[in-house]
């Protein structure tokens, strides 16, 4: 009883002070969202249009000639962002007959995308309509780096000659760095950054302590957070803390082993987490380092607060009470938190 007297405690303030303002609805799900400047907000459909928002008069934009996407199962239009001048977006494109992540970038004029192009359509094809990935991030020395998952199919997550099951980096015009960790090796393909992931759909580059975080799906159970480093193997499918769908057994060999990289925090049971942010600090100072994501299946806003190792102090689940899957996490220019969900929904975080 005092345990449990401890967690209230802790969990009913954070609750008390943040609450969320709907800025805008019936957008179907709302997979991707970027800011363009402080009241611009571009955001990607799954089905596979991109509509600019204006939040100071509430004006909404259809962008055209965006490409067709493959809009089946969990594939359709996945992240969206803006850097330099470019607008970066992945999606599920139909690749003779099959579906594969690709990453392509264009310019917005007016309301019309130009200079379309695909920087790259990976090597991820599948019949599967399943486990695409797909976030986008970017560090502070030119690279992007964007995850795929594998597709269904958990031999790619140890198969260096797919992209799937995997996070790439590579330069903004799509060149590959030339200090990738599997340049030159016959085995690899070029692009991949690290390996052995089930489905990374949450991916973030930390500009203040320089760290590139991911979380990803596990299967009955077995979510992770990762901090991503160059070249690892995170494990999927012979390390998972998850369990089979048809049966009580855990899938892999191993819960942790000392030659693949163990996650930060586990999810048991599974959240379903969809995007991540660590937030900056510049507005809520008390929040600087805080890991954000939105939480699918288990429907909140899951907030993880860490030490400088990294190593979990806190979790809190929140807006369960909106009974919506939370599908998007960002933060705007003026450093306020936005979330979107699959019910069409985007709001407002607001601190008191």
């Amino acid at each position: 009883m005092r345990a449990l007297f401890f967690i209230l405690l802790t969990i009913v303030p954070i609750f008390a002070q943040m609450q969320v303002t709907n800025i805008a609805s019936n957008l179907g799900v709302v997979w991707g969202m970027t800011f363009l400047d402080e009241n611009k907000l571009l955001i990607s459909q799954k089905n596979g249009k991109i509509i600019l928002i204006n939040l100071k008069t509430n004006e909404k934009l259809n962008i055209k000639n965006v490409p067709k996407v493959l809009y089946s199962g969990q594939g359709g239009l996945l992240d969206i962002q803006n850097k330099d001048g470019w607008i970066y977006f992945t999606y599920s494109k139909n690749v003779d007959g099959f579906g594969a992540t690709a990453l392509a970038r264009a310019k917005l004029k007016a309301d019309s995308l130009v200079d379309v192009k695909d920087l790259l359509v990976t090597k991820s094809s599948s019949s599967a309509s399943h486990h695409f990935g797909s976030r986008i991030t970017f560090d502070d020395k030119g690279h992007l780096f964007f995850s795929i998952g594998d597709r269904g199919n958990r031999d790619n997550g140890q198969d260096l000659k797919t992209h799937a099951g995997s996070i790439l980096r590579l330069n903004l015009d799509g060149s590959i760095p030339k200090d990738n960790p599997f340049v030159n090796n016959a085995n690899a393909l070029d692009e991949i950054y690290s390996y052995g992931h089930r489905n990374p759909q949450g991916l973030f580059f930390d500009m203040n302590s320089k760290k590139l975080y991911s979380n990803e799906h596990g299967p009955r159970g077995g979510d992770e957070i990762n901090v991503i480093k160059k070249g690892a193997n995170y494990g999927w499918p012979i390390v998972s803390k998850g369990k089979e769908y048809w049966n009580p057994m855990y899938v892999g060999e191993y819960r942790s082993n000392k030659n693949y990289v163990d996650s930060i925090k586990a999810f048991i049971p599974s959240i379903a987490p969809s995007s991540l942010i660590s937030y900056s600090g510049k507005k809520y100072k008390n929040l600087k380092g805080n890991l954000f994501s939105g939480a699918l299946k288990l429907q909140h806003l899951n907030q993880i607060v860490l030490d400088k190792n990294d190593k979990v102090i806190k979790e809190n689940r929140l807006f369960n009470n909106l009974n919506e899957r939370i599908r998007n996490v960002v933060e705007s220019p003026n450093a306020d938190i936005y979330i979107s969900t699959d019910s069409g929904n985007i709001y407002l975080v607001n601190l008191n």
